[in-house]
C-alpha cells in the first residue's frame, strides 16, 4: 500500500486518496495507519469543499424544513417570531428576520445562525439592539416633517410601518451607520439623552440628505488650509451661514439644519455614510452666531480627522468642558479654534478686554466678532460678558426656522 501523503490537486489524486482511506478504514486508533487515514480524510474534505461547495439553504427553507421535522405549525412559531401576522409574513418572504427572531430560532429550533443570516437584509430594517419601534418619537417626527412622502393616514398610530417606510426610502447603505450611531470613536452625549429620540433625529437627518443632489464627490484633501480660510471668512457676511451651506455642498459635504428633538440634548452631529457621503447636521438649539460657527467647524473636524465610512458622532456641546479630556472631542475643539484664531491670538488670556479690541481682531483676521466674543465667554467661564456680541437670534431666521 502506498503510504505517501501528497496534496490532492485533481480527480486522479482524489480517487487515489479515497482508495487509501478505504484500505485504512478499520485501522486501529492510534496506529500509524489510522493517523495516515485521518490526514487523508482532511485532505479529501478540503478538496471537496473547494471543488464541490454545498450552498447553505435559504433561511425560510431551513425554517420550513425544521417545522416539518418537528411537526410544527405556524401557530407554534408565534412565541418565537412574535405574532401570527409576523410568522405569516416571515414564511412568505414579506418580512425580514431581525436579530431577536434569529436568536430565538437558533435557540428553540437549533437552526444554525449562519443559515438564518444568509441573504439577510436585517441591516436595512432592524437594529442589532432589537428595535422597539414604539419608542420612536413618531409624533415629533411627523411634526418636524420626517415622514414627508409617506402616506401617514394609512399608517397612523403604526410606528413600525412609519419608521420602516422611512428606512426604506433612505436605503440601507446610509441607514446603517447613522440611525444606530455606530461609532469607532466617542460622542458627547448627555446621560439623559433618549436613544430613540436620537435615532429618530438621525433618520430624519438622513431622509433630508436624500433630497439633496450632490454633483461633486467629496475628497478629503479638499479640506485644506485655503478651504477652511474661505469657510471662516464667510462668517463676516450677513447671510454667512447660508453661504457656508452652499460652499460645503459644492465641495461634496452636505450640511443640514434640522429641528432639535426633545430629549436629544443635541447641538450637532457628523457622519460619513457607507457610500462615503459626509453629512453634518446642526440643530441650532441655541440660536447664536458663535455657536453656529464653532459647532460647524467642530463637526467638520470630526469628518476630516475621526470618521470613516459607516460611522457617526453626535455632540451635546454643553458638555464641552466636562469632556475636554476626551482625545477625539478635544481634537475637534482644537480644529475649530485653530480655524478661527492664529497662534498669536491672546485676547482670551487678557484680564481686561474691550469691545474695540474684539472688533479690531475680527476686522484684521476677517472673522465675525461673535466668534471672538463666544470664545472669550467660554474660556473665562463667564457668559455675561459681551453677551450682546454673540449674535443671538441671527441664525434660525436664515433657515426659516
Amino acid at each position: 500500500m502506498n503510504t505517501a501523503i501528497k496534496p490532492i490537486k485533481n480527480e486522479q489524486d482524489y480517487d487515489a486518496a479515497l482508495g487509501q482511506i478505504d484500505e485504512l478504514f478499520n485501522a486501529p486508533e492510534g496506529s500509524d495507519e489510522a493517523n495516515l487515514r485521518d490526514v487523508l480524510v482532511l485532505l479529501v474534505e478540503k478538496y471537496e469543499d473547494e471543488k464541490y461547495p454545498i450552498d447553505l439553504p435559504d433561511p425560510i427553507s431551513a425554517i420550513k424544513f425544521r417545522m416539518d421535522q418537528e411537526g410544527l405549525t405556524q401557530r407554534d412559531l408565534v412565541p418565537i417570531i412574535g405574532s401570527r401576522s409576523k410568522v405569516s409574513e416571515v414564511l412568505s418572504g414579506k418580512r425580514d428576520l431581525n436579530i431577536k427572531m434569529i436568536r430565538a430560532l437558533h435557540t428553540h429550533l437549533n437552526i444554525p445562525a449562519e443559515i438564518l443570516l444568509k441573504e439577510s437584509t436585517l441591516s436595512t430594517l432592524d437594529d442589532p439592539e432589537d428595535i422597539d419601534y414604539e419608542q420612536f418619537p413618531v409624533q415629533e417626527m411627523i411634526q418636524s416633517g420626517a415622514f414627508d412622502g409617506i402616506n401617514i393616514e394609512k399608517t397612523k398610530d403604526k410606528a413600525e410601518e412609519l419608521v420602516r417606510g422611512l428606512i426604506q426610502i433612505i436605503g440601507c447603505d446610509t441607514y446603517i451607520p447613522c440611525v444606530q450611531y455606530r461609532k469607532t470613536k466617542s460622542s458627547r452625549l448627555n446621560s439623559k439623552m433618549n436613544p430613540y429620540a436620537l435615532k429618530g433625529w438621525f433618520l430624519h437627518l438622513l431622509y433630508e440628505a436624500t433630497k439633496i443632489k450632490i454633483t461633486t464627490q467629496y475628497k478629503p484633501e479638499t479640506v485644506n488650509r485655503g478651504f477652511i480660510s474661505t469657510l471662516v471668512h464667510l462668517s463676516t457676511l450677513d447671510d454667512g451661514p447660508k453661504l457656508a451651506q452652499e460652499f460645503l455642498m459644492k465641495n461634496g459635504i452636505i450640511l443640514i439644519i434640522l429641528h432639535h428633538y426633545k430629549n436629544t440634548y443635541l447641538d450637532g452631529a457628523a457622519c460619513i455614510t457607507a457610500k462615503n457621503q459626509p453629512i453634518i447636521g446642526l440643530t441650532l438649539r441655541f440660536d447664536r452666531l458663535d455657536n453656529f460657527w464653532f459647532n460647524l467647524l467642530h463637526e467638520l473636524g470630526h469628518i476630516t480627522k475621526h470618521l470613516t465610512a459607516g460611522n457617526a458622532i453626535a455632540d451635546d456641546m454643553s458638555l464641552r468642558r466636562e469632556t475636554s479630556s476626551d482625545d477625539i472631542e478635544r481634537e475637534a475643539d482644537e480644529f475649530a479654534e485653530n480655524a478661527f484664531f492664529t497662534e498669536t491670538y491672546n485676547l482670551r488670556h487678557q484680564e481686561f478686554i474691550t469691545r474695540e479690541e474684539i472688533f479690531e481682531y475680527a476686522q484684521k483676521n476677517n472673522i465675525h466678532p461673535s466668534i471672538i466674543a463666544g470664545n472669550i465667554q467660554y474660556h473665562k467661564s463667564n457668559y455675561r460678558i459681551f453677551s450682546n456680541l454673540v449674535g443671538r437670534g441671527q441664525v434660525r431666521r436664515l433657515f426659516d426656522m
